[in-house]
């Protein structure tokens, strides 16, 4: 029995910094039963484990992040593809500011943005995987001149395919993307992160509890810890 304690001990003392550390990302996001905020919590977590601050999650870039799926119309194959489907930078002041509430006098440069689509719904620890792909993405993640995030996902008609969007932008908090109404536009179907809204991001209920983003962004700070 006290050997027991005494591994637990020594185990809780190897791996309490880096349960801080995910904890403390977390605290940035607030966790609702919304995929697009898990995304966010997880992407925090693992750019806080790099020693670069976390991104504080602005609503009215999260919708604009919506937004920027719809353009594609559907179309899967268009992601990563040709820009045949990529929405020209005109349309963030033109089209998707506006639906969402968000007054074009107050945009910001998208300094990032990640893309992807998948024919089956993925948890958002899996989709981190499917967006942040290569050096180049890391790159862009851990940038510490990004200082604001918005994510989004949605399926289409309700099914596949899925879609996930995170837009990153060196905007000043509380100043950039502001919302004329101070509160977000919900547009369904979807979800997009900050935007204090429970929301199943596909076709049901998220399977992706919030004590599963704790397990899970621990896992990340601990595993780049210690090299995994």
């Amino acid at each position: 029995m006290a050997m027991a304690m005494a591994m637990a001990e020594a185990l809780w003392l190897l791996l309490s910094p880096f349960l801080f550390l995910s904890v403390s990302a977390l605290t940035q996001t607030k966790l609702t039963d919304n995929p697009a905020d898990e995304l966010v919590a997880v992407l925090n977590a693992n750019r806080t484990a790099h020693k670069s601050s976390s991104f504080a999650d602005n609503p009215g870039l999260a919708c604009i992040a919506l937004q920027y799926i719809k353009a594609y119309q559907g179309d899967c194959e268009a992601v990563g593809g040709s820009d045949a489907k990529k929405p020209p930078d005109s349309e963030f002041a033109q089209t998707f500011a506006p639906y969402c509430g968000v007054d074009a006098s107050t945009l910001s440069p998208i300094t990032g943005r990640f893309l992807g689509c998948q024919s089956k719904y993925v948890q958002p620890s899996e989709a981190f995987s499917m967006l942040i792909k290569n050096e180049k993405s890391l790159e862009i993640l851990y940038n510490k001149n990004q200082t604001e995030i918005g994510a989004a996902v949605t399926g289409i008609d309700g099914g596949a395919p899925y879609f996930w969007c995170v837009l990153l932008s060196n905007g000043k908090h509380n100043s950039s993307f502001v919302l004329e109404d101070g509160v977000a536009k919900i547009s369904r179907p979807g979800c997009f992160s900050g935007a204090n809204d429970d929301c199943s991001g596909a076709d049901g209920p998220s399977p992706f509890g919030h004590k599963w983003v704790y397990a899970i962004t621990a896992f990340i700070a601990v595993g780049y810890a210690f090299g995994l």
